[in-house]
């Protein structure tokens, strides 16, 4: 009996335990297996992503975390700028006729084409494509431009004290006030002249030439003065005069410039053609 009792071994916890939990601890094992096995096999391989991590404060924890993305292309966000600047001047009557005609032979034609082509230099002076045009110039046929102005001189006959003074009349086709606001304000400075509005007619608005050119165009007409009680400023300070309707004409452009008026990029000839 002695004998047999000494063989016998003592029952230790550890191994009590293990018989007990033995389904348990090989679900735990097979589990912890699966796991490895998927995170090797999800990893990716090494040089296949380049992960920078920013540098962090002391305490701070990071994340790096890397995502494909896809170029996008890159779309214009840009107000368009207008097209090239381009401005018409007409001298009036020039190639056609003589205009008003003063006592001494002195013709509004000559008025005209003498502060026209100062306009014109000044202009091309300050780097603006300008165009010196006659009045019934064949190019004024679907006309495009980013201003038109004619140049026109009034009466040389006496008519009464009030017959002094200068005036404007856009175009009775195209929306033409920024223009003709800016030239009138300019004008009127630099020459000191009154605006003689109350002679303003209708065949202003409906000058041949804005029925020619382009639609879209902003035009306008302008009666520098007249050739009895104006006539020292016009042909004694045509400088004045042309820089009047230059520094108009310029106000015009910046506004073109700040987007605060609109000048087409391009123009539909008239009737289509």
């Amino acid at each position: 009996m002695r004998a047999a009792y000494e063989d016998e071994q003592p029952d230790r916890p550890v191994m009590r335990f293990i018989r007990r939990n033995l389904s348990l601890l090989a679900f735990l094992a097979l589990a912890g297996a699966a796991m490895m096995g998927a995170y090797v096999y999800f990893s990716p391989a090494s040089g296949v992503a380049e992960v920078v991590a920013a540098g962090s404060s002391a305490g701070a924890l990071s994340a790096p975390f890397v995502k494909p993305v896809p170029a996008r292309p890159v779309l214009q966000r840009l107000i368009q700028s207008p097209g090239p600047i381009r401005v018409g001047v007409i001298s009036g009557h020039k190639g056609n006729d003589s205009g008003a005609v003063c006592a001494d032979g002195l013709t509004e034609a000559e008025v005209n084409e003498n502060i026209a082509v100062r306009v014109v230099s000044a202009l091309q002076a300050r780097g603006i494509a300008a165009d010196l045009l006659t009045e019934f110039d064949p190019r004024l046929d679907g006309y495009v431009a980013t201003a038109l102005v004619s140049i026109h001189a009034d009466s040389c006959d006496y008519i009464n004290d009030m017959a002094t003074g200068f005036k404007i009349a856009g175009s009775g086709y195209t929306d033409s006030s920024s223009l003709s606001i800016c030239v009138e304000d300019a004008y009127r400075r630099a020459t000191e002249m009154s605006y003689h509005a109350n002679t303003i007619t209708p065949d202003m608005a409906d000058y041949q030439a804005f029925r020619r050119i382009s639609s879209g165009v902003p035009a306008i007409i302008i009666e520098v003065g007249f050739m009895n009680l104006d006539r020292p400023m016009l042909t004694q300070q045509p400088d004045r005069v042309a820089g009047g309707i230059t520094d108009g004409i310029w106000c015009f452009l910046d506004q073109i410039r700040s987007g605060v008026s609109y000048a087409p990029q391009f123009a539909i000839p008239p009737d289509g053609g």
